[in-house]
């Protein structure tokens, strides 16, 4: 009964504490004040009556309370006369109130302060740092690599502006970005379509701007928007690398126009459709590009001409022991890929290569380590027809199907097994389209039925893609709807692991190895794709977000990565060893580098079939030494820079 009494007590407290506080400041001070007096005056009067040097009279004993009381109150405790103790008693409330102000204004002001800085309002004062604008997934492979390209600067900094909470944004990163090394991440809260909000991570003293593409159907606009505030907010040209993406190649000429003649523009759909493309044609190239636009391997860097100014490029490809000359950056600003090997280099040019990092492209000539007699002709090789699967559609497939038409040999066919069918065909003037050496035929059916993919022969074909297909019954399953954006829909991963499911059980049961090359929008559903090790996985959100690292470290590489993934020009091969260098026997890489020469080649690295399947390389070696031995077989490959 007593404990019922207690609990039915402390909610009426309760209740009575919180209606005391709902009635003003007023009453609030009053009670305060009245709490205050009841415990200090007795507990005063405690003291003085048990003090024994307190006097000894009545009237010397209130006046000690009083004195007890002022005393403890702050309010003076004055002795004297009543005006006298009315005036100091007066003197001592205003100073309280005027000091108690001052801390309430002090207080106020700095806690206005607090949550400024916590709502990340506040102006960041840096220079030469990287400005990230937008939020997506994209936003931590971003980071990730900016951080791993400034592991050797002393200080660097990442301003991310974004309309989400600044603490929140904090945590986010914290989480996905386990180490930030001296590179300091600085998080503000705004829209990035507002000139007044940019302002606030100063992109006028950035050395870089990165605007990520937004999730969403609008996602697109909002890059577009975006562009143009900047150019709001920075008027005229500056000196910070812009580069942005977008996903439909119908918005990619309006965000060019809006990011000016110095901006740099990445079409996701595009980029996505070639490296798609090349990579069925070319198993292991998608390793490749991997390991050349992750700062954790080889990259491209540029170094001065110096002793080989006036000298042609066919000498510069032996003049770096550690590094893999490709190509020429122009005194005006222009790069040339793999030119004629008799291309003389000016005095103002510099030299594109691959090399570990900036300070590893020393030159150290390695013509000494040639061997003559282990260089071979060619033998040729008569392109053939090939029997190609699509598995699934999209809005990208459209541009597979055009590169395709781009890159293979005449009578080539191509099988589309995809939801829509032959409604695919009728609803997509792309794919409708007359080709020139692809035969294309459409057949309806759900590629995560085991059934349909069983019908379908898959370890007959050459080479299989599986581009990441919307769930059915979404507008995105339908070719006219290419608005909606399939990189922000869960489900197209899922269907694709269960499509590779089944097709890696269909290639045990053939005793067979297919040729996968497959789509994916998530990074981390590659770790969970039944493929064998070292498959060709060509993810999108991260490989836009390398893309667009590098370029913002080196503007010139946005003229190189254009180059390697159009049909046209030069761009990277996979192409037999055997075809360069007699197998079978150790050989120096400049044997390759020189053979590769006399064929208007740049050998760049090379892939072991034997280690094809081991990680962390998967056979492919980038940019070895060009003393180191290797001894190569029959089915092992060359990586060259090529034209097309």
């Amino acid at each position: 009964m007593a404990q019922q009494h207690t609990k039915s007590l402390r909610p009426r407290l309760r209740y009575r504490f919180d209606h005391l506080v709902a009635g003003g400041t007023a009453a609030l001070i009053g009670w305060l004040a009245l709490a205050c007096l009841a415990v200090v005056i007795p507990a005063s009067t405690v003291l003085v009556w048990a003090d024994r040097g307190a006097p000894t009279t009545l009237s010397g004993r209130l006046t000690a309370v009083w004195v007890s009381v002022g005393q403890t109150l702050k309010i003076g405790g004055a002795v004297g006369s009543p005006v006298y103790v009315l005036a100091s008693v007066t003197l001592a409330l205003v100073a309280l109130l005027f000091v108690s102000t001052l801390v309430s204004l002090i207080t106020t002001g700095i806690n206005r302060r607090i949550m400024a800085l916590r709502r990340g309002h506040s102006t960041v004062v840096e220079a030469g740092h990287t400005v990230v604008l937008g939020w997506s997934n994209q936003v931590f492979p971003v980071i990730g690599e900016l951080v791993a390209a400034n592991a050797n600067q002393r200080r660097s900094a990442i301003a991310v502006l974004a309309p989400m909470d600044k603490v929140e944004m904090e945590d986010e990163i914290s989480t996905s970005v386990a180490r930030t090394g001296t590179t300091r991440i600085i998080c503000r809260s705004g829209r990035t379509t507002d000139p007044t909000v940019l302002a606030r991570v100063s992109p006028q003293t950035a050395k870089a701007v990165l605007v990520l593409p937004p999730v969403g159907e609008t996602g697109d606009a909002h890059v577009v928007k975006t562009l143009l505030a900047l150019d709001a907010a920075v008027p005229g040209p500056g000196d910070a690398v812009v580069v942005a993406a977008v996903r439909d190649t119908r918005n990619h000429l309006t965000a060019r126009l809006a990011a000016g003649p110095g901006g740099h523009v990445l079409c996701v759909d595009d980029i996505i459709a070639r490296l798609l493309v090349q990579t069925a044609r070319q198993p292991g190239l998608s390793l490749v590009y991997q390991e050349l636009l992750d700062f954790a391997g080889d990259e491209f860097y540029t170094a001065a001409a110096g002793g080989l100014a006036g000298r042609t490029f066919g000498e510069a490809l032996l003049a770096f022991t550690t590094s893999s000359v490709v190509g020429l950056l122009r005194g005006d600003g222009g790069v040339v890929l793999n030119p004629d090997p008799g291309a003389a280099i000016a005095a103002g040019d510099r030299i594109v290569l691959i090399s570990e990092d900036d300070d590893t492209a020393v030159p150290l000539d390695a013509a000494a380590f040639v061997e003559e007699d282990a260089i071979v002709t060619a033998r040729p090789r008569t392109p053939l027809p090939e029997r190609l699967l699509l598995l699934g559609w999209n809005r990208r497939a459209p541009l597979v199907l055009e590169q395709l038409d781009q890159f293979v040999s005449p009578g080539t066919t191509l099988d589309v097994v995809a939801l829509g069918g032959e409604t695919t065909l009728h609803t997509s003037p792309e794919a409708a389209a007359a080709r020139g050496r692809l035969e294309v035929s459409f057949h309806g059916g759900d590629i995560t039925d085991p059934q349909v993919l069983a019908k379908l022969d898959v370890p007959s074909y050459d080479s299989v893609i599986v581009m990441a297909e919307p769930l059915p019954g979404t507008e995105a399953a339908t070719a006219t709807n290419t608005d909606t954006d399939t990189d922000t829909d869960t489900g197209t991963d899922d269907r694709t692991l269960v499509t590779l499911l089944h097709l890696r059980a269909i290639g045990e049961a053939a005793q067979r190895e297919l040729s996968l090359t497959t789509e994916m929008s998530d990074d981390g559903n590659r770790l969970l794709a039944p493929a064998r090790e070292g498959a060709d996985f060509i993810v999108s959100g991260r490989l836009i977000s390398l893309l667009m690292t590098q370029i913002s470290e080196s503007r010139y590489l946005a003229d190189v990565f254009e180059e390697l993934f159009r049909a046209e020009g030069n761009e990277l091969h996979l192409k037999p060893a055997s075809d360069y260098v007699r197998t079978g026997r150790e050989v120096a890489f400049a044997t390759l580098v020189e053979s590769a020469r006399r064929r208007g080649e740049c050998a760049v690295g090379y892939r072991l079939r034997a280690r094809a399947a081991t990680g962390p390389d998967f056979g492919v070696r980038l940019n070895p030494d060009k003393r180191e031995r290797v001894r190569f077989g029959e089915h092992d490959w060359l990586i060259v820079l090529a034209e097309s």
